[in-house]
């Protein structure tokens, strides 16, 4: 049997199976226990009451300390980072204790915690300190795992998974992905880390995208496909552990690759992969990956701004276009900033 989930119910549902699952798995944030600011845990103090599920102060220092604690003392926490920029406020505890325990202990502690929260972009005016994409971020720190759905049944069965998972894990979940509805199988859901999904097959192009900008390689696919140009779509599901096997695979078929990626071009997670495909599939390209991404640039408010970075189907298509010869090299590069006198 299938029901018709949310993004958003779907993080509420995983919370919720591993809860029942087992008694160690915990929840705590702010505003947690009425629901969240995202609504991704309503009903959760209903069912488990305040022991397992604690409302936190505005701190999340404290929030990633208190969980990382609660994880060496035996539990299987859950904390929610409301919005992914606010890593930035507690990432001596992320950076320096939640991932380098387990190595510093000679695997003698180990910290079984998910650190989950609003992620993106998504043209939905939050700006510069609300509005990031920070991915790329957490890439940088060895010791971590990252998880970035794209959509309800693999945000249901990849949050699954990271709770399972016997170190620390980052859920990245889009924002603008949590009103997203689709059929999903009733009952426990686990999706495995690190095993990206083929969405279409193609032969012209790869197209490799994460999170909401697997949606955009989609898009831009059927486009194309109105003009004769078959493009294979990857969703990565993860980055830590990154599944890279599966596009190069598949660039071995279509000899061509272009990546979308909604964080900063610069030292984004594209550029890793880019760079692991030249290093590792030199002789299979027919020419060089391309790379659509949002710009080196604070995100805007304004909506007419906010356009001028996004990720959208139309870029990938002339980034198509580009790496197959159709067109001039275009604008596929991301906006730079002004110099500051």
């Amino acid at each position: 049997m299938v029901a018709q989930l949310s993004f958003r119910n779907a993080v509420r549902d995983a919370l919720a199976q591993e809860m029942r699952r087992d008694e160690r798995v915990i929840v705590l944030g702010e505003d947690v226990a009425i629901g969240g600011v995202f609504k991704t845990t309503a009903g959760l103090l209903d069912e488990f009451g305040s022991r397992r599920v604690w409302d936190t102060p505005i701190c999340e220092q404290a929030i990633a300390g208190a969980a990382m604690g609660a994880a060496i003392a035996g539990l299987r926490p859950i904390a929610e980072i409301m919005f992914s920029d606010f890593y930035a406020t507690c990432w001596d505890q992320v950076v320096n204790e939640i991932a380098k325990t387990r190595y510093m202990t000679g695997g003698q502690v180990t910290i079984p915690l998910v650190l989950r929260g609003a992620n993106g972009f998504g043209s939905l005016g939050f700006g510069s300190q609300h509005g990031q994409a920070c991915e790329n971020w957490v890439m940088t720190v060895p010791g971590l795992k990252i998880v970035s759905p794209a959509t309800p049944a693999e945000m249901k069965g990849l949050l699954a998974a990271a709770i399972q998972d016997p170190d620390p894990v980052l859920v990245f979940e889009h924002k603008a992905l949590y009103g997203a509805v689709e059929e999903v199988p009733d009952g426990d859901l686990v999706i495995p880390l690190g095993r990206a999904r083929t969405v279409r097959p193609g032969r012209d192009v790869t197209l490799v995208g994460l999170s909401i900008t697997v949606r955009t390689c989609e898009e831009a696919a059927e486009r194309l496909d109105a003009q004769g140009i078959s493009a294979e779509v990857i969703d990565l599901r993860t980055l830590v552990p990154l599944d890279a096997q599966a596009v190069l695979e598949s660039v071995a078929r279509t000899h061509r690759l272009v990546i979308a990626e909604e964080n900063p071009g610069q030292l984004g997670w594209g550029a890793s992969l880019s760079s692991i495909v030249v290093e590792e599939a030199f002789g299979e390209l027919a020419g060089p990956p391309v790379r659509v991404s949002g710009g080196n640039i604070p995100y805007p408010v304004a909506s007419v701004l906010e356009a001028e970075v996004a990720v959208t189907p139309d870029r990938v298509v002339r980034a198509v276009q580009q790496v197959l010869g159709i067109s001039a090299p275009t604008a596929t590069a991301v906006p730079q900033p002004a110099a500051i006198n």
